[in-house]
């Protein structure tokens, strides 16, 4: 199966560089599956119903959140009719959506997507460890499903690494998400499991972690609210991850990273 994660979409820009080239990636890459990050989609903050729609019938197959899942509240009303759009599965019981979703391919093929969230330095909700233990319990790699990609939508590069290795041959891929910055230890883990810390944004790269830079210098440099921070709006970069697996044990066979457009340094993967 050949699986592409995409980073956090981040505003106009980066919604427009996904679906301008999301179906030609697909074609070019022969990608089985699409997931995308897109809790900042709808001008930076949150993902409205409009803005998932359109993703979905564009090319991507599954949507995961993070912290920002509701600041659009129109998505709390319309996230239990579109399994296709997961929030972190660690919110509290009763909480709106589900935190994983089974994808089916066109072949038949399955592939389990799970959102998790951290808790260092974020939100302080249930165990993303114990809680991913006890969704792999149901879905095992390589017999009940194909492929498990995990977005871990996290602060702290500990936690992503713990949760990485502690899903090391229980996933296909493990990817973190939130920081907007794409990391370079992109590999595969001793028991199969394809890691990278953090896949980065779809987004304007000369800004602050996707906003206008002028807005958001000002906040660190007088510590007082200012005004609302706005998405940058120049060329974005589609930036994220391409991973094989083998269908027989669901494991990462290789990775790559992806950097299309804008201004980081233009990588494709090649197999």
């Amino acid at each position: 199966m050949r699986l592409l994660f995409l980073g956090d979409i981040v505003g106009r820009s980066g919604r427009d560089a996904v679906l301008s080239r999301l179906a030609d990636l697909r074609t070019r890459l022969g990608l089985d599956l699409v997931v995308v990050n897109a809790e900042n989609a709808s001008h930076g903050f949150g993902l409205s119903p409009a803005i998932a729609t359109s993703l979905l019938q564009n090319g991507v197959d599954v949507l995961t959140l993070g912290n920002h899942a509701w600041d659009r509240r129109d998505l709390i009303g319309h996230i239990d009719s579109e399994p296709r759009i997961i929030r972190p599965l660690n919110y509290p019981p009763g909480t709106p959506g589900q935190g994983s979703v089974v994808a089916e391919l066109a072949d038949g093929r399955k592939a389990l997507v799970v959102n998790v969230m951290g808790r260092l330095f974020m939100d302080p909700l249930d165990d993303p460890f114990r809680c991913m233990n006890e969704l792999l319990t149901r879905h095992r790699l390589g017999a009940t499903v194909q492929a498990v990609v995990v977005d871990v939508h996290a602060e702290a590069t500990s936690e992503k690494w713990a949760l990485a290795h502690m899903l090391d041959g229980r996933a296909s891929l493990v990817v973190g998400t939130h920081t907007h910055t794409p990391t370079a230890d992109h590999r595969i883990l001793a028991a199969g499991t394809a890691f990278q810390t953090d896949a980065g944004m779809c987004g304007d790269y000369d800004s602050v972690i996707g906003m206008g830079k002028e807005a958001a210098i000002t906040r660190f440099v007088r510590k007082l609210p200012g005004e609302r921070l706005q998405p940058a709006e120049g060329e974005a970069t589609v930036c994220g991850i391409m991973v094989e697996t083998d269908d027989r044990t669901g494991l990462a066979r290789r990775i790559a990273p992806l950097r299309q457009g804008g201004l980081l340094a233009q990588t494709l993967p090649d197999f």
